[in-house]
């Protein structure tokens, strides 16, 4: 019996759908992720312990709070007195919150314009050595400051800058006035802001490092080929390649427009003054904690909260009106 010709062109039936094309169930994805699910639980627990379960105490915002109350945390919220908003009413009738807030508002802003460009000029010089031995050097240096504490960052700027440091020695040896660095409020801002730099602007450049690394060498190869010099390629290629991050992370930023630290400020408060260095992390732990009115600290950081919310919201929005995806896509 011969076998029947093989007609050419003639169209082969599909083939039958694999595997890949079809939707797994629940449980088969679960059996097929485990391992990575297994290397989340660690951070879900940390976000669950110090994030999710400690915003249940906000509800003593609207409370006129003790502690002392009842023998368990939960019978002292069930005993303490609800006010409802009785204790933002405190607060915005009190002219040292609105001294808080303008004060860390004008910090932010002080530190969006001569803090922020730092990393990412950082970034772009470090990335322009050709050297691998020299770039490691210069990132070990400038990450160093980082891990230490601001008491240690601290201490070292009085040993510079204050009454009795170098700086001020070296002047009255030579018969000039000492300048006043660490106690003048008028020089507050640049003096926690040259802080910042020397202690985090190495950090903050590891982002813009690893912008910078996932641009495409070929593009700088061909823009040179073309004619391009050093000033143009750095306006069309180096920064569209670093403009989503610096969006993203100026978002961040602004969302974090009211917390801009507390040891740095209440280490330094007393030297310059509580007008100069009052922030809202400091307001909450001296008129909150300080003075045992847990209910006005909680109903503060509610509002931290609630204002760098909606900063992040907004921002984000203004981010997808420029062409940017921001912190999540638009939907």
């Amino acid at each position: 019996m011969s076998s029947s010709p093989i007609v050419e062109g003639a169209v082969k039936p599909a083939a039958p759908a694999t595997s890949a094309t079809t939707t797994l169930t629940f449980g088969a994805r679960l059996r097929r992720d485990w391992p990575l699910i297994l290397m989340c639980v660690p951070a879900m627990l940390l976000l669950a312990v110090f994030h999710y379960l400690p915003a249940l105490g906000t509800i003593i915002a609207f409370q006129d709070y003790n502690p002392f109350a009842g023998d368990t945390p939960l019978d002292a919220f069930l005993s303490s007195e609800w006010i409802g908003f009785g204790n933002f009413q405190y607060l915005f009738e009190t002219p040292a919150f609105w001294e808080s807030v303008r004060n860390t508002l004008a910090i932010t802003a002080f530190q969006l314009v001569f803090y922020f460009p730092i990393p990412i000029l950082l970034a772009i010089l470090l990335n322009s050595i050709m050297s691998p031995r020299l770039r490691s050097f210069v990132q070990s240096v400038v990450y160093l400051p980082h891990f230490f504490s601001w008491v240690l960052v601290i201490s070292l700027f009085q040993m510079m800058l204050g009454g009795a440091g170098l700086i001020a020695q070296t002047a009255r040896d030579h018969g000039m006035t000492a300048p006043d660095f660490m106690t003048n409020p008028d020089t507050f801002y640049f003096l926690i802001t040259s802080q910042a730099i020397w202690k985090d602007a190495g950090w903050g450049m590891i982002v813009f490092l690893a912008a910078l690394a996932a641009i495409d060498p070929s593009l700088y190869e061909a823009s040179a080929a073309d004619g391009a010099g050093r000033m143009r390629r750095f306006w069309h290629i180096t920064l569209p390649g670093l403009r989503p991050v610096i969006v993203l992370l100026l978002i961040l930023r602004l969302g974090d427009a009211l917390n801009v630290g507390f040891e740095q400020f209440f280490l330094q408060r007393e030297a310059v003054g509580r007008d100069a260095a009052e922030v809202l992390d400091t307001y909450v732990y001296f008129q909150g904690i300080g003075v045992q009115q847990w209910g006005v600290g909680a109903a503060a950081g509610l509002v931290k909260a609630l204002v760098g919310l909606l900063l992040i919201l907004g921002a984000n929005k203004v981010a997808h009106k420029l062409g940017e995806q921001g912190i999540y896509a638009k939907s």
